[in-house]
């Protein structure tokens, strides 16, 4: 008896294995047994993803802040978190390159698109070189200066300059030097795709700072991508031109002459002035409580003296006059007649 009930059950089995309802049902089973973990590991390549299909958010929170929401998972925040720190300090080593005024500017923007690309998600940031990693992006010079000799005289000085690298193949010829890997092709796509992204949310115009102001008060005289143009910082530095040690008192922002410079903030334009050793075109708006903010080397002042201005106004046009290297608007905030880091003031 046992074989024959043996046989009918493996007709059954065969029957029920060739019935495309009976599979239709297996399949929805395992398919819903499944989905917690198909969709775990969706979000996890979606959260740590850089590449094309990369998080817009986590790119948008890690390059211009805000809250992050409280649906986002533990990990995901933390690694967002890790990010905003690891974007100052990058900001603090891009700061302390010593590039040139007449040198253009560094892309910090570029700068921090490949680092997200290379470092988002990754276990730990804490043995990352932000100084050496900074450095991939500039190139050393042998230049000479003519230096002024106590007789009189003149002297031709050879100097080490930094310059930023505008080709971004040896670019990424130094991440891989740094790194000790190469940097795939992926890798580049995705800081491409980052930097395209980031680039087009801050904006590039004059017109829409005038919509953002900074806890100062103040919007950018030339546009809100106003970190990716500063050529040189405030503080003490060698003077391109005579090779002195010095201090600048403002920040330099690298824009072609002709650039619309507009005021900061509200105020009453207070000087209107030429000064060929030193600011060249500027003129000095007066804001109120001690607060003055100075635009210099201009090749058209457009404003006058007790001008009353509002923030977004165009009020002289960049240029290279005075003690300058090259086209760009020197920029400097002064609070009760002294000279402060204007980026701390700035939006």
């Amino acid at each position: 008896m046992a074989a024959p009930a043996v046989a009918l059950a493996v007709k059954a089995a065969i029957a029920a294995a060739t019935d495309k309802r009976t599979w239709k049902v297996i399949a929805v089973i395992i398919a819903a047994a499944l989905m917690p973990f198909i969709l775990a590991i969706l979000l996890l390549m979606s959260f740590l993803s850089g590449g094309a299909a990369h998080n817009n958010d986590a790119v948008n929170l890690a390059f211009h802040g805000g809250m992050i929401s409280s649906d986002v998972p533990s990990e995901y925040r933390q690694h967002i978190e890790e990010m905003q720190d690891a974007f100052r300090q990058l900001d603090d080593a891009i700061a302390q390159l010593p590039i040139e005024s007449g040198d253009g500017s560094l892309d910090s923007t570029r700068v921090k698109a490949v680092f997200y690309s290379l470092y988002f998600g990754a276990d730990s940031l804490q043995e990352v070189d932000y100084d050496s990693f900074a450095g991939c992006f500039v190139k050393t010079e042998i230049r000479t200066r003519t230096v002024q000799n106590p007789d009189g005289t003149q002297t031709e000085q050879s100097y080490d300059a930094i310059a930023p690298l505008t080709d971004l193949n040896q670019v990424y010829k130094n991440i891989e030097r740094l790194l000790g890997r190469a940097v795939t092709d992926d890798e580049k796509s995705n800081a491409d795709e980052i930097y395209q992204h980031t680039f087009g949310e801050s904006g590039t115009g004059p017109s829409d700072s005038s919509q953002i102001l900074s806890t100062a008060g103040l919007i950018s005289p030339i546009g809100s991508n106003w970190r990716a143009l500063v050529t040189s910082e405030f503080g003490p530095r060698i003077d391109p031109i005579n090779g002195k040690a010095t201090v600048h008192t403002g920040i330099d922002l690298g824009i072609p002459t002709g650039t619309q410079v507009h005021a900061a903030k509200d105020g009453t334009v207070s000087k209107v002035a030429w000064d060929p050793d030193g600011y060249g075109n500027y003129l000095m708006i007066d804001h109120g409580g001690g607060l003055v903010t100075l635009y210099g080397h201009c090749s058209q002042i457009i404003a006058h003296v007790g001008q009353a201005v509002k923030a977004g106004d165009v009020v002289a046009l960049s240029g290279n006059t005075g003690h300058s290297t090259g086209s760009h608007l020197h920029f400097e905030v002064r609070i009760n007649g002294k000279a402060v880091n204007p980026r701390g003031y700035l939006p």
